[in-house]
């Protein structure tokens, strides 16, 4: 049965009180689960659904059914990889910082001349020293050719983009996530982090040796997300693009739902404060929205530890939400042949 978004608002609260699981500390309070009204407007292309579900611990539930364009609602994807090692910031994306934490850096023209200093490795060379280009991805055939575990040789030294363009025209993702989150009994390692207020996929963490290590940058856009053919657009970082405004009394905004229905906001609050005592999963209880995870920053390519709550074993796949194999560039690899799922991680 398909349900109206002010239905489905309507059939998200929980009643679960259990003590915190694996070193969160004190009473988890109850959650909510997801509110559909928060989510931006043309974020689904179809109305969500409740459907009967089964988690990965093997607990019978119900799901919302979301299904996404692959496309964040509302704005256009980009800057992503500098032309030239003379452009700026304002037309380039980003990219992590080598020290694991803080904001994202701009991938400017002047980065990528850097690199070798940067990362203090001379083999370090994506422009060509007489024109100045940089050598990026342009085409979807490079895009493919650079995305995959052994990257093909004429795609290493290259900043890697792909575009919207390139998805299949019938390209959608189906996010399944309890209605009700439930504790689980030991926590899940993450692999897709969620959905973001905008559609699109909250990535688990990008494999960034592998990319480093093929003398590639995936880049990012300023808002933390990229492309590829078998996610469509998604985030490996909080950069603030998928926020609401902060709460009444000034907690960090809501940016999305992780894949076991638990809400996930934003590092800091409205006066800057970063959250204290969290779990391992960067989770926290309050009595206003239950237990709930704070996003770590941008850099950290993690936004969560862990999931506290079950998630929801997809079809022909085995538990822990849709599950993304890793790759080493933005359209990553192809899924093995025996985990048939609906997403990725890159």
């Amino acid at each position: 049965m398909i349900f109206s978004s002010f239905t489905l608002a309507g059939c998200n609260s929980a009643s679960v009180n259990t003590p915190a699981q694996d070193g969160a500390s004190g009473e988890v309070e109850a959650a909510s689960g997801m509110d559909i009204s928060r989510f931006r407007e043309g974020a689904f292309i179809k109305e969500p659904e409740i459907v009967d579900c089964v988690t990965g611990a093997g607990t019978r539930t119900t799901c919302y059914k979301l299904v996404t364009s692959g496309a964040p609602a509302g704005r256009q994807p980009g800057h992503f990889c500098p032309r030239t090692i003379t452009d700026g910031a304002e037309v380039s994306g980003a990219w992590f910082s080598k020290d694991g934490e803080g904001d994202l850096i701009d991938l400017t023209g002047e980065f990528i001349a850097n690199l070798a200093t940067y990362y203090n490795d001379p083999e370090w060379q994506l422009y060509d020293p007489e024109t100045g280009k940089v050598r990026y991805t342009a085409t979807k055939e490079a895009c493919l050719g650079a995305a995959r575990p052994d990257v093909e040789e004429q795609y290493k030294q290259n900043c890697i983009e792909c575009e919207l363009s390139y998805l299949d025209d019938d390209f959608t993702r189906t996010f399944l996530i309890p209605t009700t989150p439930i504790p689980a009994a030991r926590t899940e390692r993450v692999r897709t982090v969620g959905i973001a207020l905008d559609g699109s996929e909250l990535a688990g963490p990008a494999p960034t040796d592998a990319i480093l290590g093929a003398y590639t940058i995936a880049a990012f856009d300023d808002c933390g997300g990229h492309i590829n053919e078998h996610q469509g657009y998604h985030y490996h970082s909080v950069a603030g693009c998928t926020d609401t405004p902060v709460s009444d009394d000034g907690y960090a905004p809501l940016i999305g739902y992780a894949a076991d229905g638990y809400a996930i906001y934003g590092m800091r609050d409205a006066a800057g404060n970063e959250a204290e005592s969290l779990d391992e999963c960067r989770g926290t209880s309050d009595p206003v929205r239950g237990y709930h995870y704070r996003a770590a920053s941008p850099s950290e390519n993690m936004m969560i530890g862990c999931l506290h709550g079950e998630t929801v074993r997809p079809e022909g796949g085995p538990g822990g939400g849709p599950r993304p194999p890793h790759g080493p560039g933005p359209g990553d690899m192809p899924p093995p042949a025996q985990d048939e799922t609906n997403s990725r991680n890159q």
